[in-house]
């Protein structure tokens, strides 16, 4: 607001916080922009948890305390089950980090760097459906079909029988890991890359010229400014989403092994079968309880002031030098051996489906067949079509909802936002196995479990916490001087969440991409939720796994079909969605 004073315009509101007056929008125009965000947390996220809660501790509504606890635990396999998800929790992200970090400080500022990168990054996007078709094929245990059985065979000098199984049960998780790690270390080589290049290299060369050796360079020029919060942030992202790998257990692990490749997150499934009873409740409970405590470590490492300090004068990072040669020769030699699992999936679809199955896709010449196979059928292009239509209706709804969200929540400071970032990070991070009863309880009451509109739903309202975390970082990240502006042009609430949106694209296109990419690429939401006419590709591919060797060339083929799309998207938005994700921090 302005008044003439002395034939002058003062300024007589733009006092106090620069967040408040017209760009805030009111208390009745907030709670109208929160409404569908809270309405489909609460009914499909907030109430399923209270509900699972409840049924640990009730047996056909008797209060029962911890029986069902006990019971859950005196079951034959739990505690194994415990302990492998333990280590997957510990072990992998461990893995993860530090091949991450060796990989990103290995391909900076080198010609080969972001051909490496490319390369490392495109297993991130791929099905963890087709991450399992992939090592399955590549583990196979017959050395004409399993490269790696063969090599291990030619190595160790012995014969095909007496070579360790990698799919057996003594070896079995730690080819799961080794997927896993294959899948997420491209994700977490973008952000130590990022991580690095905010690294002044001035640092460097004040600490060589106190007498630091390469080690004190590390430790006062990297780790303690900025690498230790990124390595909690990799390390509890990646521990976090060892939480899901049930499209990989599910999809690569043959089925007389797989109770000693389970972990909660199958055995939850296999326990509960998508209801809420006692001994599958209490596991939901033992598993969220988990994440939950993940989740809050998490937290502790990435907290920082809120607002965070800017730099008054922020400049240019001066150039360094490349990495040694040799140590681009391993980054360049790690991408090769990165490009082996894609090259088996490829060739095994190249192949006509009896060799795939009799021979190695090694001794026979390559044919379209698998291919022809399977595009002659109209259950693919139906799958596709549903597919494609469903993640463009999931995503444009998920960013329209997250956007209204984030705006009134951007404004928040102090214990609020930071106990609203809390809320959002667990709300994402919740496992759909342990909430698929009540979900369809919900979904039942509503509309009708089994429908499309009931996937939809669930994938909209899993979507949201996530969604709304990076855009509400990423507003708040809004200059206070664009704010002062918008409130001086007399702009209202709307004006200024369109100038949110255009200043901060990158975190729109992150959100649009990855929720894109996990609506295409998931199973375990089609096979909780989906009926007779909402079968979504991740489904259909796991359908085809049941005659695994038979149908390998087939399935090989229907891998590398549904992984076009993601692959383009993610390779094409990279920039953008590191951009995006760091955007405004850890709130």
């Amino acid at each position: 607001m302005t008044r003439p004073v002395l034939g002058e315009l003062a300024v007589l509101d733009d006092v106090g916080p620069p967040r408040r007056g017209r760009a805030y929008p009111a208390a009745g125009a907030t709670s109208a922009l929160l409404l569908p965000a809270l309405l489909l947390l609460g009914g499909l996220v907030a109430w399923p948890v209270l509900r699972t809660l409840h049924a640990s501790v009730v047996t056909d509504g008797r209060w029962v305390g911890a029986a069902n606890f006990r019971a859950a635990f005196a079951a034959p396999g739990t505690a194994a089950v415990v302990g492998r998800t333990v280590l997957w929790a510990l072990l992998v992200p461990a893995v993860v980090t530090v091949l991450g970090y060796l990989l990103a400080a290995a391909s900076r500022r080198s010609q080969e760097g972001g051909l490496v990168r490319l390369i490392l990054v495109v297993p991130t996007a791929l099905p963890l459906v087709v991450t399992g078709v992939t090592f399955r094929l590549l583990y196979d245990p017959d050395p004409q079909r399993g490269l790696a059985t063969l090599l291990l065979a030619r190595l160790t000098g012995r014969s095909a029988e007496q070579v360790p199984q990698l799919l057996g049960p003594g070896l079995v998780t730690v080819a799961l890991m080794s997927a896993f790690v294959w899948a997420w270390v491209g994700l977490a080589v973008l952000v130590f890359r990022a991580a690095l290049d905010a690294v002044p290299p001035s640092l460097g060369d004040a600490v060589r010229a106190f007498g630091g050796n390469r080690r004190d360079v590390l430790w006062d020029a990297q780790w303690r400014p900025l690498l230790l919060r990124t390595v909690a942030v990799v390390f509890a992202l990646v521990a976090l989403g060892t939480s899901r790998t049930f499209d990989l257990i599910l999809v690569m692990t043959p089925g007389s092994v797989r109770d000693e490749a389970s972990v909660l997150t199958l055995r939850v499934w296999q326990t509960s079968g998508g209801t809420t009873t006692g001994e599958g409740a209490a596991l939901g409970v033992i598993w969220l309880a988990a994440v939950a405590a993940g989740m809050l470590v998490a937290a502790l490492f990435v907290r920082q002031a809120w607002p965070p300090p800017r730099d008054p004068t922020p400049v240019d990072p001066e150039p360094a030098a490349p990495p040694r040669r040799w140590i681009r020769l391993l980054a360049a030699g790690a991408a090769l051996a990165w490009l082996v699992p894609l090259g088996v999936l490829l060739a095994t679809s190249l192949h006509r489906p009896v060799d795939a199955a009799a021979r190695a896709w090694w001794s026979s010449a390559p044919s379209l067949d698998s291919y022809r196979q399977l595009t002659s059928g109209p259950e693919l292009w139906r799958t596709l079509g549903f597919t494609l239509v469903l993640a463009t209706v999931v995503t444009a709804a998920v960013l329209g909802i997250a956007l209204l969200a984030a705006y009134p929540l951007a404004w928040l400071t102090g214990p609020p936002a930071q106990a609203t970032g809390l809320l959002l990070m667990a709300a994402s991070v919740v496992p759909v196995q342990v909430i698929a009863g009540p979900v369809n309880e919900v979904l039942g009451a509503v509309l009708s479990s089994g429908t499309t509109r009931g996937l939809a739903l669930v994938h909209i309202a899993l979507g949201i916490p996530f969604a709304v975390l990076v855009l509400r970082n990423a507003f708040a990240d809004l200059p206070a001087e664009q704010v002062r502006a918008v409130r001086l042009g007399g702009r209202h609430w709307w004006s200024t969440l369109r100038l949110l949106a255009r200043h901060n694209r990158p975190a729109v296109v992150a959100v649009a991409v990855l929720e894109f990419v996990q609506v295409w690429n998931d199973l375990v939401v089609g096979l909780l939720f989906s009926g007779p006419g909402a079968a979504p590709l991740g489904l259909f591919l796991a359908g085809q796994t049941r005659g695994f060797v038979a149908n390998s060339g087939v399935l090989a083929a229907g891998s590398v079909v549904a992984s076009i799309l993601p692959v383009l998207l993610v390779v094409l938005a990279r920039r953008q969605l590191v951009a995006g994700l760091v955007a405004g921090g850890v709130r």
